[in-house]
């Protein structure tokens, strides 16, 4: 048995697969995560044997957010200190002057410029330490020298080297992302201990792996020495089995869709490949490694609807989390949320519950939105209908950043929807931005999980080059010392090598910014050239074909076989026949009377006629009037209208 578990702000979902069937569990997250992850593990395995267990965390998404990191000092040349509160010229919001940058993780006394190897400041206090000097992404040495030096002071002190952490040119850049990987690595070093200490050392399981920002899994050891590199490490496991789901169904142009309780998650699949970025910004901090291109925005499940200074009706980002949760699963909420909106018109019927860890109360959504309809002077149906438009525009605001945003018209691509509460809102979202339909696949409300059982071993690399012309062999004999170093570590962990992907950074000869360009390593440059001129095209709207190109940086990464094969989730056959109710539910056009079905009933090529509520143990489906849901071959849904 594999065991996936993927914990949310509101839920940790687990997936377990063995050589004969495919079983889900939905627990409410613990405050400390491995506790609901042991009494998930055990309640899947009933005691047996569990060979792996593959994680997607969020303790140091959560650390960074909550800013409860350590104490962290950064080592760096004299006068380059303040490198990490200059930052680049832009502002976060180009017309709001309230709108400021995200305050250093390091405080000032804590930032040492050093003119020698060994002129170690004072680090009482400290808790970290990140070494980031000017030229350490081509010269290390002397960033060794520095951290040899720190530990003969401070043995057990963690520290974090931009030459090996982001080992590229942009000095802020790298010391931002050192400076991330510093802050987060003794509380995420904790909690892996500590998970450790649950699961391995009890023998609830023989292994644990995690999965990492860039779509591929890591070892606990590795995870909680880069702790940066598993910042997005449960939305890529979503984003995986959306491409599994997409390929398997032949929808070359798909987004994925996760809403969960707490926000809702999206990212652009094209041919089949998760849309991979080198460089992102988490809650105002730049991080430059690999992470699959997830947009998140705080509309979940759990978010908190609220009324602004003005008047106006708002929702999110202020979530209920677990507990007390949405006044539904009467754990002590009372906030209106999205859940309780969803209750209160009949999407969410009284009878539901969540992988049957909650009940719905619906007299309590009731009057949690009926509290929040007096101060509006609106009805409650009104106020609940609101409340939803709302969200899901922000969420469609989402889906606008990862397509058109970056130069994709999402008309005509498919939405695939998981999370607890994708199914209920995907068809709006996709209406409003004309995409061709819907599929909710099988496993909705655990989907997550099942994408970490999807995702094989991984290992990425980066060198820093700079080329000028058409001169690619600097780059090709960087890349095969990549290759050898990605291959080693798979190896060192126990992992064949199946695959070995690289791309260029390229731009225009002074430019800004680059474009990732896919690179075999046996291209010339001709072949480079044109594709990235047409990325360029694509994301820019212009080429400039008589400039010259930098090449800037050589990334490569090493994959190798995931825990399961697709194919060992792909067979399946409906359960008993599906017994339809009768139920009222309330949308845009009034109330209507709409059948109630179990998914679990459906078979291949049937069909439901919105509107319709599609039941299933871990998530429920809003089919609306004019919508039509159709069981796919693998047992997804895919609606259109």
């Amino acid at each position: 048995m594999i065991i996936g578990a993927d914990v949310g702000g509101t839920f940790t979902d687990l997936v377990a697969v063995d050589s004969q069937s495919l079983h889900t569990a939905k627990v409410p997250t613990s405050r400390v995560q491995s506790t609901a992850i042991a009494e998930g593990v055990l309640a899947l395995s009933r005691g047996g044997s569990v060979e792996a267990l593959i994680h997607g965390t969020t303790v140091a998404t959560n650390a960074l957010l909550e800013r409860s990191g350590a104490e962290t000092a950064l080592l760096t040349d004299e006068g380059f200190e303040d490198v990490i509160e200059i930052g680049r010229q832009d502002r976060p919001s180009l017309y709001d002057s309230f709108d400021d940058r995200a305050e250093p993780l390091v405080e000032r006394s804590n930032r040492h410029g050093l003119s020698s190897s060994v002129d170690i400041p004072d680090l009482e206090g400290v808790e970290a330490v990140a070494v980031a000097l000017i030229d350490g992404h081509v010269d290390p040495v002397r960033e060794n020298e520095i951290a040899a030096e720190v530990r003969r002071l401070s043995p057990a002190m963690p520290i974090s080297l931009s030459s090996e952490v982001a080992p590229e040119f942009r000095e802020f850049e790298r010391a931002s992302t050192t400076v991330l990987n510093a802050y987060l690595t003794p509380i995420t070093a904790q909690y892996l201990t500590r998970l450790a200490d649950d699961v391995l050392a009890p023998g609830i399981a023989d292994s644990v792996a995690v999965m990492r920002s860039s779509g591929g899994l890591m070892s606990l050891e590795e995870a909680a020495a880069y702790p940066a590199a598993i910042l997005l490490s449960g939305p890529a496991g979503g984003a995986i089995a959306a491409e599994a789901v997409a390929t398997a169904l032949g929808r070359t142009s798909v987004i994925s869709f996760d809403m969960g309780g707490t926000s809702t998650d999206v990212c652009r699949i094209d041919d089949a490949a998760v849309d991979v970025s080198y460089e992102r910004s988490i809650d105002g901090y730049t991080c430059r490694l690999p992470a699959v291109g997830v947009h998140t925005v705080g509309a979940g499940g759990g978010s908190i609807a609220w009324i602004d200074s003005g008047g106006a009706l708002r929702v999110g980002p202020r979530s209920a989390g677990a507990r007390p949760g949405p006044a539904a699963y009467g754990l002590g909420g009372v906030e209106a949320t999205v859940t309780d909106a969803n209750v209160v018109l009949g999407r969410i019927g009284p009878n539901a519950s969540f992988g049957g860890a909650i009940e719905i109360d619906a007299e309590r959504a009731r009057r949690a939105v009926a509290g929040l309809a007096s101060q509006l002077g609106m009805s409650t149906v009104d106020t609940a209908l609101g409340v939803l438009r709302i969200a899901e525009e922000v969420m469609a605001g989402a889906v606008r950043t990862v397509s058109v945003e970056q130069g994709v018209d999402p008309a005509g691509s498919w939405l695939v929807a998981f999370g607890g509460a994708g199914g209920l809102h995907a068809t709006a979202v996709a209406r409003s931005l004309g995409m061709g339909g819907v599929v909710v696949p099988r496993h909705a409300g655990v989907f997550s999980a099942l994408g970490l059982l999807l995702a094989p071993p991984r290992a990425d690399a980066v060198a820093a080059v700079h080329i000028i012309g058409e001169d690619l062999d600097r780059a090709r004999s960087a890349l095969d010392s990549l290759r050898d170093a990605t291959a080693a570590r798979l190896s060192a962990a126990g992992s064949d090598v199946v695959a070995i992907t690289s791309v260029l950074d390229i731009r225009y000869l002074g430019q800004a910014h680059e474009i990732a360009v896919p690179w075999l390593g046996s291209e010339g440059f001709d072949e480079v050239r044109d594709r990235f001129e047409e990325l360029h095209e694509q994301r820019n709207g212009f080429t400039r074909p008589d400039d010259d190109l930098e090449v800037l940086a050589v990334r490569c990464a090493a994959t190798g076989r995931p825990p399961i094969d697709r194919g060992a989730i792909a067979s399946w056959s409906p359960g008993e026949p599906a017994r339809s109710l009768r139920h009222i539910v309330t949308s845009r056009g009034g109330e209507m009377e709409a059948l109630v079905v179990g998914r679990s009933g459906l078979g291949a090529a049937d069909t439901v006629q919105g509107p319709a509520v599609i039941e299933e143990a871990e998530a429920t489906i809003f089919i609306d009037a004019g919508e039509t849901a159709t069981v796919a071959s693998d047992g997804s849904l895919e609606v259109t209208w």
